[in-house]
């Protein structure tokens, strides 16, 4: 241990953040390609929505019991497999031939993240004392974010040169080397292995995930007074009950429901989550601006995006600081204010607006999210102890990536049904899809007039999502200030390495 302390704690955390770098980078080139995906698959909007989605979904309802079977198992062992996983996963996404293949394939996808996520966060919490560990955080956080700009620029000049698939497969290289990294450099550690399976648990989560998120996008494309869309949204909601009632019950349940009676680690938790909420509507709706409305190729759309990451950057490194000076609470609501500050500015957006405008206030937005997520997860993974370090930071990524699938659904909901709103009256199916579909459809009919007006109705709609993602970012700042106590500290007593069992 005293070694790993020392020169070698630092080293594992970069091959962890080398594994962080591929699933960064996999979310962003996806998001990029949904415009090209669109046109060669023939995708609607609602098939673009569940390529992300299926990931998020699969993502989200793993995390629980990796975080259980890392503690039991060995959190090293089980990284190792996952990388292999998300390998083999990306090769099948490159091979896809239709939308359901490459749904499939990211289902696959996200079941891999789901256990580097939720390991790497529990391996850090006992890595790191309560000196260390806010840095630590935010190079990990930073590590994340960095598939930001490398998956767009990587991705856009792929997209541009070769194959769709290739942007799947600059996954497999990254993979390799994490694999060497973690093999060599990351320790082994368990948590408690004494803990059961809780399988009804496991099933009644899952089905509440993807029975509301699910019934959210079939509202969205059939409206709101569908009835399948009501009853798929009803089961969700009585099994999201059903697992409450059991986790009270169950004796080795799948969640610790005492950890929500600890306002920090609640308010840090819902913080990270409205911010991811916000975040990942954003990244669905930028690459079809500059692309279907903008006229921008693939690594165009790519270096239109630096801003966010560059925001995101500065954001975090200036956040840390003043989370020590002025308080955790305070820089979690500065930087909800700056993202809502921003988000209703990108809401006044029209066709015309120059990149710079868009440049400028998706830079501030990237600012408040590099305020927002560092801290409010140093916030929540500080109230951990080594024994539930696994399951916890499983529960803490499992609710935040909850919230981005319900993002991506919700919001794409919004800006579905506002471009449809504002197309002209008589519009065909065609142009109803999608804003690329539209937008290529008056292209080929070199009606100028009808690509005007699929640009300005996608804007429409894209102002519509930004101004609910704006709503949700205010509300945050009076979360922040009501439900986190004001003593709310980003540290962790350093006496939990000792409890690692590394």
């Amino acid at each position: 241990m005293a070694s790993l302390k020392t020169s070698h704690r630092w080293s594992a955390l970069a091959a962890l953040a080398l594994c962080t770098v591929v699933i960064g980078l996999d979310s962003t080139v996806l998001s990029v390609a949904l415009p090209t995906l669109a046109r060669d698959l023939g995708a609607t909007t609602a098939d673009l929505q569940w390529f992300t989605t299926s990931y998020l979904l699969v993502l989200a309802a793993a995390l629980l019991p990796a975080g259980m079977l890392g503690d039991r198992f060995g959190r090293k062992r089980l990284l190792l497999i996952a990388l292999t996983i998300f390998g083999a996963a990306s090769a099948a996404c490159a091979l896809a031939d239709t939308t359901g293949q490459l749904i499939a394939a990211r289902a696959v996808l996200g079941l891999g993240s789901a256990v580097i996520m939720s390991l790497i966060g529990a391996v850090l919490t006992v890595l790191f004392d309560d000196r260390e560990r806010p840095r630590a955080l935010t190079i990990w956080i930073t590590a994340n974010a960095l598939g930001i700009p490398l998956g767009p620029l990587l991705g856009g000049w792929l997209l541009d040169n070769f194959h769709w698939g290739s942007v799947f497969l600059i996954n497999l290289p990254i993979v390799g080397l994490g694999l060497i990294a973690v093999a060599v450099l990351v320790p082994e550690s368990h948590g408690d292995r004494r803990r059961r399976f809780d399988l009804p648990g496991i099933l009644l989560s899952t089905t509440a995930l993807v029975g509301v998120t699910y019934g959210i996008i079939e509202a969205g494309e059939r409206g709101w007074g569908d009835v399948r869309a009501s009853v798929i949204i009803a089961v969700g909601v009585l099994a999201l009950a059903a697992l409450v009632w059991w986790q009270r019950r169950a004796a080795s349940p799948l969640i610790d429901l005492g950890l929500f009676r600890n306002r920090s680690f609640a308010g840090g938790t819902l913080l990270a989550t409205i911010a991811g909420f916000a975040f990942f509507g954003l990244l669905f709706a930028l690459p079809q601006l500059f692309q279907a409305v903008g006229g921008a190729d693939a690594f165009g759309t790519g270096l239109r995006l630096l801003p966010v990451i560059g925001g995101l950057m500065v954001g975090a490194r200036i956040g840390e600081k003043m989370a020590t000076r002025f308080g955790p609470r305070a820089v979690i609501a500065a930087g909800l204010t700056l993202m809502a500050a921003a988000l209703f500015t990108g809401a006044a957006t029209d066709a015309a607006a120059g990149y710079g405008v868009v440049a400028a206030w998706i830079g501030v937005a990237g600012v408040g999210l590099g305020f927002t997520m560092p801290t409010s997860m140093n916030v929540t993974i500080s109230t951990l102890d080594a024994g539930r370090s696994g399951v916890g930071n499983a529960l803490i990524q499992a609710i935040r990536q909850v919230g981005s699938a319900i993002g991506v659904a919700v919001l794409g909901m919004v800006l579905n049904a506002g471009y449809r709103s504002a197309l002209p009256v008589g519009a065909g199916e065609e142009l109803r899809d999608s804003a690329a579909a539209g937008a290529a459809a008056a292209q080929r009919l070199g009606d100028d007039e009808l690509l005007g007006a699929v640009r300005d109705a996608f804007v429409h709609g894209m102002d519509l999502s930004l101004i609910v993602s704006g709503g949700v970012a205010a509300a945050g700042v009076i979360l922040a200030l009501v439900i986190l106590p004001r003593g709310a500290r980003t540290g962790q007593p350093a006496a939990v390495l000792a409890e690692s069992g590394v």
